[in-house]
């Protein structure tokens, strides 16, 4: 049996305007995960991922390629651990930051 794990993110490079939040919405809805993804100002994308561990891992790996269009140079990650952000239920795109 797996362990739970959350991770919060920040992914640089091209990744606003290229669809990348509702790519991972959508991936992370196919692996189960809870969380959040929304843009940030600085042209960022920040996520928060939680779930059995080796999804969240899965997860990562697939950000690192993102949707068809994107450029991802860097994977920051900000927290681990429990994460208080997250609503009971699923996936959600949020408001940018």
């Amino acid at each position: 049996m797996t362990s739970n794990r959350t991770l919060h993110v920040i992914i640089r490079g091209r990744v606003q305007g290229v669809g990348y939040r509702a790519w991972t919405h959508h991936q992370a809805q196919l692996h189960g995960l809870r969380g959040w993804v929304r843009n940030r100002r600085d042209g960022s994308v920040e996520a928060v991922f939680s779930g059995p561990s080796d999804l969240v891992e899965v997860m990562l790996k697939a950000c690192r390629q993102g949707p068809l269009g994107a450029v991802v140079e860097a994977i920051e990650e900000i927290g681990s651990g429990q994460d208080d952000t997250i609503r009971a239920g699923g996936f959600e795109v949020r408001e940018t930051a």
